[in-house]
């Protein structure tokens, strides 16, 4: 990490986004100090629970072992497998022997999905989160994470596609919380074009972050361009000053 552009970035968020949240991003690694390794037996292994710990400041470094739940590890890359009778777990489930989360009406729809779905390998033995402010010479970010309210993730949508013709350069994809941080914009870091993606719509994780906010991902690469543009950008508009002054308000 350029330690300018995280300065940079830092001054640019304080101008246009007044005391709003600061960003966490991830990256892949075989080095075992970065970060504190969340342990097998932590008290919750839910990605998302665990990541309030990263916003709130604590560099998290997990592996296969620290995440309990069979999706977050497909969706982390650690794993490509998929749990027995997942078709009926996602939909209607089985009378006396399994609850369905009912999130698709049939398990012929969840077979149908899951035949299409992403799915990747860890380039690397850890995935580690750390919140913006921490990043040291080292790191290399794959994707930066926002946990936003309402104006906040208006501002990084605008952005987003300001330099953009394409109007499908943000995407909200059907998928569990972890893959809507992870997967999907891990992935999108290969495109040509890379896209952001909004997330955290998912029932199941909704408890583990506030009500009022959503997450907004951008591939590291798209995340420059964003940041390189905010001072052209509607952010120094009258426009913009009334909503940034709301966010100031806010906090």
């Amino acid at each position: 990490m350029d330690i300018r552009f995280k300065t940079t970035f830092l001054a640019l968020w304080e101008k246009y986004f007044p005391q709003a949240e600061l960003p966490v991003v991830f990256y892949y690694t075989d080095e075992e100090t970065a970060g504190r390794r969340v342990s097998a037996d932590s008290s919750n292994r839910c990605l998302v629970a665990n990541l309030m710990r990263v916003r709130e400041g604590e560099a998290l470094r997990f592996d296969e072992d620290s995440v309990g739940c069979p999706g977050g590890k497909r969706y982390l890359g650690f794993s490509d497998t998929i749990r027995p009778g997942f078709e009926y777990f996602l939909s209607c489930g089985i009378p006396g022997k399994l609850e369905g989360e009912r999130y698709k009406k049939s398990p012929e729809l969840v077979r149908e999905v899951m035949a299409g779905a992403p799915a990747f390998k860890a380039p690397a033995r850890f995935i580690v989160f750390k919140r913006w402010d921490l990043l040291e010479e080292p790191d290399d970010p794959d994707a930066v994470i926002f946990f936003a309210r309402a104006d906040v993730l208006s501002g990084l949508f605008t952005l987003a596609s300001f330099d953009e013709a394409e109007t499908g350069g943000i995407i909200a994809p059907f998928s569990a919380g972890c893959g809507s941080v992870v997967e999907f914009p891990y992935l999108e870091k290969a495109s040509k074009a890379p896209r952001c993606v909004i997330g955290m719509f998912d029932p199941s994780a909704r408890p583990y972050v506030e009500p009022d906010r959503l997450s907004f991902a951008a591939p590291m690469e798209k995340f420059v361009r964003m940041i390189w543009n905010m001072d052209e950008s509607f952010l120094a508009t009258p426009t913009w000053s009334k909503i940034r002054d709301r966010i100031a308000r806010a906090k």
